[in-house]
């Protein structure tokens, strides 16, 4: 692992906190009137999801870890563990269902993004697409006359989510939702 100092922090990175990985999702250097520089920090836990604050002194040295990121088709669910695929190399690897992010919206065949630790060789987590397409698959139907200002109602998608949809959407239409947010989209036309 590298050694880095606070003048190299920027969004996005990943540094060793007491044994744990984080990553940087704010940080602001403070130059107060009496006293050293110092930085403000906030840190997101990459495996625990933990978010921390946390204040450096200026120049002082901490540890980056490089992540990597890499694109895995999703074959299927078997218990607790899911199973990835390489696009390139056929490699399969069963991952446990605590370390898929928002396993609900996950789908056979979908390509989901694998965070590996590369010093460690190790998978911290699976994330679905930001964005997906997908079948409603349990909805109450919709009346004559529902428009788009109407209102909501809970549908279930392929894969177990419930998210709002408007009340024009029935059973058996696809749907794009962002799976961020879990919030409904649009509706895609076939």
């Amino acid at each position: 692992m590298a050694k880095i100092d606070t003048t190299d922090f920027r969004t996005g990175l990943n540094i060793l906190v007491d044994g744990e990985i984080y990553s940087i999702v704010d940080f602001q250097h403070v130059k107060p009137g009496k006293g050293p520089a110092f930085v403000r920090t906030k840190l997101k836990g990459v495996e625990s999801g933990k978010n921390i604050e946390k204040t450096y002194r200026s120049g002082e040295n901490v540890e980056s870890v490089r992540v990597e990121r890499h694109p895995y088709q999703f074959l299927y669910a078997d218990g607790e563990l899911f199973y990835f695929m390489h696009q390139e190399t056929y490699e399969q690897i069963p991952l446990e269902k605590t370390r898929v992010e928002k396993s609900e919206f996950v789908t056979d065949g979908m390509i989901c993004t694998l965070v590996i630790d590369v010093e460690n060789e190790r998978i911290l987590y699976a994330e679905p697409p930001d964005h997906i397409e997908t079948e409603v698959v349990q909805t109450d139907p919709g009346l004559r006359g529902d428009t788009a200002q109407g209102g909501s109602k809970p549908a279930t998608i392929a894969g177990g989510a419930v998210v709002q949809v408007p009340l024009f959407i029935n059973e058996g239409e696809k749907i794009k939702v962002d799976t961020r947010t879990s919030e409904y989209i649009e509706r895609v036309k076939s």
